[in-house]
């Protein structure tokens, strides 16, 4: 029953973890992909898939959890009746989602920047390309691989590494995306190096050998860029989020009544996201969370706010979760 209903089963139970961490999680599902990104899509085809399966294997091979986990997201692809369920299930736990009208990760980052929510909890690192001020990873790992909460702050990247945004989207593009094929033959240490020196993609092509490293034919790099610096999202001062009380009634209907799920179970569950509730409300990381979207962090006030997301991911490494900005494969309790 649990390899049918996995996501409902990941969603569940780890919501209930993040907000016994004290954190209050918002939930963005992915939209219409851009044209660009669904032809990069279509290109790769079955290609990438085997190149995903291949360095799946490797990873298991090598035991690296976090290339495992990157890997698994890749290659599993979850059905329109398994959004519409693990959206259903949210709302009856009370738990805020937005709909993206097409990137998820762009959506979250614009809330970010807006002060709405305090950071983007996902692998995908593009979501520092969109903009997203703080960044947090590995909060849906399994508790089983021990691996600690890492913070990204976008603004302390980009003054270490003397960039602007727009640089930094650049590299992005070099390193490869979803939007456009990279050059054949460029890795990080190169990409760096030539946007450090030359400043700009445009740039640094004129210096390149193009024999060495041909360019991919008609490749679409400004139009990549285009959408990390403006994607589509819904304005963050159009978004009320609300956390609302969990209809327990509901969700044993909905779990246990039409899925299967062991109601003593589901209901033990629901007195820990009762107090989970509690815990959120009361812990300094609500304050992460602003209700109308027109505040702007200080740079003490961020700087304490980071202070304040270590410390509970400190204490809670072994319990905390977190919502992603897709949805993905979610391990079994």
């Amino acid at each position: 029953m649990f390899l049918i209903y996995r996501h409902l089963n990941g969603f569940f139970y780890k919501t209930i973890k993040i907000m016994e961490a004290g954190m209050k999680p918002v939930y963005i599902f992915n939209g219409v992909p851009p044209t660009l990104k669904a032809e990069e899509s279509e290109r790769r085809g079955g290609e990438s898939r085997d190149k995903d399966n291949k360095q799946l294997k490797g990873a298991v091979q090598k035991g690296d959890h976090e290339a495992i986990d990157k890997y698994k997201r890749r290659l599993v692809k979850p059905s329109e009746e398994q959004i519409e369920e693990s959206k259903r299930l949210l709302k009856l736990m009370g738990v805020p989602i937005i709909e993206a009208p097409a990137e998820a990760i762009a959506q979250c980052a614009e809330l970010v920047k807006a002060g709405k929510v305090f950071a983007t909890a996902s692998e995908n690192m593009g979501a520092l390309a969109f903009g997203s001020s703080i960044l947090l990873r590995h909060l849906s790992f399994s508790t089983d691989q021990k691996k600690p909460v890492k913070e990204y702050n976008l603004d302390r990247i980009l003054k270490e590494m003397d960039f602007t945004q727009e640089q930094l989207i650049d590299m992005c593009i070099l390193l490869g995306c979803n939007y456009c094929p990279s050059i054949t033959g460029i890795g990080p240490k190169r990409a760096f190096e030539l946007i450090k020196t030359y400043k700009t993609i445009e740039r640094s092509l004129k210096k390149l050998d193009a024999d060495k490293y041909p360019p991919p034919k008609d490749w679409q790099f400004a139009a990549a860029r285009e959408l990390f610096l403006h994607p589509e999202v819904i304005k963050a001062d159009e978004i009320d989020l609300k956390w609302t009380k969990p209809d327990e009634k509901g969700i044993v209907e909905f779990l246990c009544h039409k899925k299967g799920f062991n109601e003593a179970r589901i209901k033990t569950a629901l007195e820990r996201l009762h107090k989970g509730r509690k815990t959120a409300t009361q812990s300094r990381v609500d304050s992460f969370f602003q209700s109308d979207g027109h505040k702007v962090s200080t740079p003490t006030a961020t700087k304490r706010k980071a202070e304040n997301a270590k410390n509970v991911c400190a204490k809670k490494a072994k319990t905390v979760a977190s919502g992603k900005a897709t949805m993905n494969r979610t391990k079994r309790k």
